[in-house]
């Protein structure tokens, strides 16, 4: 299972995962440029090292998420979360039309709820003992 995943995450870097990465680590610099935002950058960047790697990783909910995270991923989705979800809806849609794509393609969709909503959230290995996110 552990060489499946690296040879899905290296056709992944390839066709997929190395220009959304981009997009996220664009979005963190951005918002890194005010104070007020470094927390949205710091985000982006965690989801960068997602977007490059999805394989083996999973998304799961933050035991000790508050409102907090709540107007945090409010204001992240007016700012950046939005066109993230697009670009991976766009890479999703252009991954399925192969056979071989399809994985590919819900690699993209199952990075959508950290895409909108990274505060509460956490990355976590496959097979930890938490459960994963689901839409």
């Amino acid at each position: 299972m552990a060489l499946l995943r690296l040879i899905l995450n290296i056709i992944w870097i390839f066709v997929a995962g190395f220009w959304l990465a981009v997009g996220y680590v664009i979005a963190g610099i951005i918002c890194c440029l005010l104070i007020v935002t470094i927390p949205f950058g710091v985000a982006s960047f965690r989801m960068a090292s997602y977007a490059i790697w999805p394989f083996g990783r999973d998304l799961v909910r933050r035991q000790s998420s508050s409102g907090v995270s709540t107007v945090g991923n409010v204001i992240w989705v007016i700012v950046a979360g939005w066109w993230l979800t697009i670009g991976h809806i766009a890479t999703a849609l252009g991954l399925a039309v192969t056979i071989i794509g399809l994985p590919l393609a819900w690699a993209s969709l199952k990075m959508i709820p950290v895409a909108l909503a990274p505060f509460g959230n956490e990355i976590v290995r496959a097979g930890s003992p938490r459960e994963p996110w689901q839409f």
